[in-house]
């Protein structure tokens, strides 16, 4: 079995204190964090989960799955079978004639392994119901091959693409019967793949945080490890490697944040701490930082938090990096014993956050549906009869019948409670019948459940804004990454409805808006 020896921060020179610093940092700027892992001198020194994610839940890791195209790619060339400065029109004459441009023509494999390709953007994204392979060789390109950085996700798609087109078997499948079965990677991964049998090599691996943990350290030992049966092994060509993770090309044209603008490899960014930087949208990170040797791992989702990852990356930098130590701290003391239970009480308490006001608001909010008596209930909503008691715990029922809407939902039941779980209903017409779709929230608490239509797990919690505005964050666990939030306004006999996802790919009928009027 493969796996890493652990140790105590300070018998590794990270002081428990700063590893502390760094989680409540995360969570005061409001980072919505799904793990944590720290690995110091090939010691795992960290590894926590926020609730309800665990250490085998599958993640989405996004454009980390880019990084393993390129080892694919990596084993493909050793076994013979290509060459990397090898022009990819080589391999797809299927989807190239006469009128292929001569820059497609032109572009080499490792020209798209370095992101300078002859297109600026991803092209499949243009029409993603016809094919995203071809999408590549058929788009006008934007510059010539071999010049430019541009991040284009199309590239690696085809890279994985030619992976399993030459191995004839899926990626995944395929590194783990060359190189990941000695890490034990976990069986359980998968592939996403396009509407046409192809793994999503720029964005679909589906894979636990000690997988990422186990890539980011078989890069770091730039390919050769001891592996599950004892044996060490050069598992991945290290020449290959170090070019991979070296600084090949400049990013600082289109970066957006600084932690971007460091330069790339082939399929890996570099850090600002001199280090290599497997990089996946919304916090999925594996950093290699040599100078400290540690390796770090995080997931998470920060796609609604503008600059969000930089958060992630100054807070490393600055609470933790510094600290830092290529020793042991002396004098394993008392004060040290108890900074480390301190440390290990938070981080075993580590969850998924309900929303918050802000800090400059933070108050007491009586709704406007608690709090009053049932004799005064008319003030507060015309039909009295939807404030009941359940004991000592006042609940609400409000049914709208909702204006016509482009998602389709005809009516929307709210049940709200003072001091328990809440649920909204929507009703879809299903023919002569309607469908009833629940999404269930905790107030200032978390609450999981199954999203509706889609059947993605979730866990969602909300928060009184004001007395009659109620905001609700669905938290999306598994393939879609993202987060589905609504804002319910009040008045006296009508709410205005506003949705937003936040999610690359499905959920559209929850964004926009709706009007209701309570119904009797």
């Amino acid at each position: 079995m493969f796996s890493f020896t652990k140790m105590l921060p300070e018998e590794a020179g990270i002081p428990s204190s700063c590893i502390k610093k760094l989680i409540l940092t995360l969570d005061e700027k409001e980072i919505p964090m799904h793990s944590l892992l720290i690995m110091k001198d090939d010691k795992l020194v960290f590894e926590k989960y926020y609730a309800p994610y665990q250490r085998d839940t599958l993640h989405r890791m996004f454009s980390i799955s880019k990084s393993i195209t390129a080892l694919g790619i990596s084993l493909l060339e050793d076994e013979g079978k290509i060459s990397i400065d090898d022009p990819i029109v080589k391999y797809f004459p299927e989807y190239t004639s006469e009128n292929t441009h001569p820059w497609i023509r032109m572009t080499t494999i490792k020209n798209m392994l370095m992101m300078c390709t002859c297109h600026a953007a991803c092209t499949y994204k243009v029409d993603m119901t016809s094919d995203w392979v071809e999408s590549f060789f058929i788009t006008p390109p934007t510059n010539k091959p071999g010049t430019i950085f541009h991040y284009d996700t199309s590239a690696a798609h085809v890279l994985c693409a030619l992976v399993e087109k030459l191995s004839g078997m899926d990626l995944l499948s395929y590194l783990k019967d060359r190189a990941f079965k000695y890490l034990d990677f976990s069986e359980d991964s998968y592939m996403i793949k396009d509407p046409f049998g192809v793994s999503m090599g720029g964005s679909g691996l589906m894979a636990t945080p000690m997988d990422l943990m186990k890539i980011t350290y078989l890069l770091y030992k730039k390919g050769t490890v001891t592996c599950s049966d004892g044996k060490e092994r050069t598992l991945l060509n290290p020449s290959f490697l170090l070019a991979a993770t070296g600084n090949l090309t400049d990013t600082c044209m289109t970066a957006p944040i600084l932690g971007e603008a460091q330069g790339y490899g082939m399929q890996i960014w570099q850090n600002e701490k001199g280090g290599f930087l497997l990089y996946g949208m919304g916090g999925q990170l594996g950093i290699a930082i040599p100078d400290r040797n540690m390796l770090i791992v995080t997931t998470a989702d920060t796609q609604a938090v503008q600059g969000g990852n930089q958060i992630i990356y100054d807070s490393i930098y600055e609470h933790l990096y510094p600290y830092v130590k290529n020793s042991p701290i002396s004098n394993i003391s008392d004060e040290n014993q108890s900074s480390y239970d301190s440390m290990k009480e938070t981080a075993d308490s580590l969850a998924i956050a309900p929303p918050r006001l802000p800090a400059s608001r933070r108050s007491d909010i009586v709704p406007r549906f608690f709090g009053y008596e049932l004799k005064d209930a008319d003030d507060v909503i015309p039909n009295s009869k939807s404030i009941k008691h359940d004991g000592d715990n006042n609940f609400v029922k409000l049914k709208y019948s909702l204006l016509e809407n482009r998602s389709g939902f005809t009516s929307m039941t709210v049940n709200l409670s003072e001091d328990g779980y809440s649920s909204l209903r929507f009703r879809v017409p299903d023919g002569d019948r309607e469908k009833k779709y629940d999404i269930s929230f905790g107030i200032g608490k978390m609450c999981e459940g199954d999203f509706p239509i889609y059947g993605t797990h979730y866990t969602a919690g909300a928060i009184w804004l004001r007395e009659n505005v109620l905001f609700i964050k669905v938290h999306l666990i598994g393939e879609s990454v993202g987060s589905i939030r609504f804002e319910l306004y009040f008045e006296n006999g009508d709410v205005t409805v506003f949705m937003k996802k936040i999610e690359e790919t499905y959920f559209k009928e929850f964004d926009g808006h709706l009007y209701g009027t309570l119904m009797s």
